[in-house]
């Protein structure tokens, strides 16, 4: 197949397919063809572009750490991002992971903070950006195998703290830092201000940086720093995260715009209405729902806008 026929794929944001029809996302998904659904969960999607078979097979620790530093070695690494957990009368709810809203200055005050509590179990922090965290274990201290943030958003956390003999260190670190991190005074300061409080770090994404990684795409458009991760240890093309970046993009990019609101999707409609008329394209929404579209899609005038 030549390059110019090969899939580009678009991760629309949710709430897409219902802007008004227009030449945009409900006109072109009407006109499209339905294929089966992918998986839902993002990470996983993300995870089997780069042919993983799950979550708890990329080390997004290790590969966010080489992304952000260069030093991620041979270590094994684990993912300590800041979160947000509400208790509730059933027990405990994540509600808000990797946006939190941190300053850089706010996330280095929490980690000098939390260093000699990690110290203790020879456990290295590092807090290179504000919102993805690492852990360098240990030897000798294998990373618990837990979820992404987007697959316990909303759930009780009980559900997914680590179990038996080998996840008890694990827990009493959890309790640990969740005692610390409630009396820190950056919270009290962030609650005033309308923020929610960073009470609880998400341990996920443990492993050791692979030696070689391979994709399905050969180049990506996006602002995930997971994905952004992921495809330079593959040592795919990274575009620009502008709409003229699109003008003339052939082959299987990834074009990933999920976290876009209605507003800052709106530049981006035109060039992809041009995309679309000269190269064929998977559309996907983030609950994994797929469209097919070929160029000569747009001529299928008695299709209607496409609506849930």
């Amino acid at each position: 197949m030549s390059q110019a026929g090969t899939l580009m794929e678009i991760w629309l944001p949710s709430g897409a397919e219902r802007l008004p029809a227009g030449d945009g996302p409900a006109r072109w998904l009407g006109r499209a063809d339905v294929i089966g659904a992918g998986l839902a969960d993002v990470q996983a999607a993300v995870a089997e572009g780069f042919g993983f078979g799950g979550t708890d097979e990329m080390p997004v620790a290790a590969l966010l750490r080489q992304h952000l530093a260069g030093d991620a070695g041979e270590s094994v690494w684990l993912a300590a991002d800041p979160a947000w957990i509400q208790p509730d009368m059933n027990g405990a709810r994540l509600l808000a992971c990797q946006q939190m809203q941190l300053s850089p200055g706010d996330a280095a005050a929490l980690g000098r903070d939390l260093q000699p509590l990690f110290a203790e179990h020879e456990i290295e922090l590092h807090v290179d950006d504000p919102e993805y965290w690492q852990l360098r274990l240990p030897e000798g201290l294998p990373a618990p195998a837990l979820m992404p943030p987007s697959q316990a958003m909303g759930a009780d956390v009980l559900a997914f703290v680590p179990a038996g003999a080998e996840g008890r260190r694990w827990r009493i670190l959890c309790n640990e830092v969740q005692t610390l991190l409630h009396a820190h005074p950056l919270n009290a300061q962030r609650q005033a201000s309308g923020l929610p409080p960073v009470n609880s770090l998400w341990f996920w994404g443990g492993g050791r940086l692979p030696p070689r990684m391979r994709s399905r795409w050969q180049g990506v458009i996006s602002d995930d720093p997971v994905l952004l991760a992921a495809a330079a240890a593959a040592g795919l093309t990274a575009g620009e995260w502008v709409p003229a970046t699109l003008e003339g993009l052939q082959g299987p990019w990834l074009v990933d715009l999920q976290t876009l609101d209605r507003e800052s999707l709106h530049p981006w409609l035109a060039v992809l209405a041009r995309l679309g008329r000269r190269h064929p394209l998977q559309w996907r929404l983030p609950d994994g729902r797929r469209w097919q579209q070929r160029p000569w899609h747009r001529w299928r005038f008695w299709r209607s806008a496409w609506t849930d």
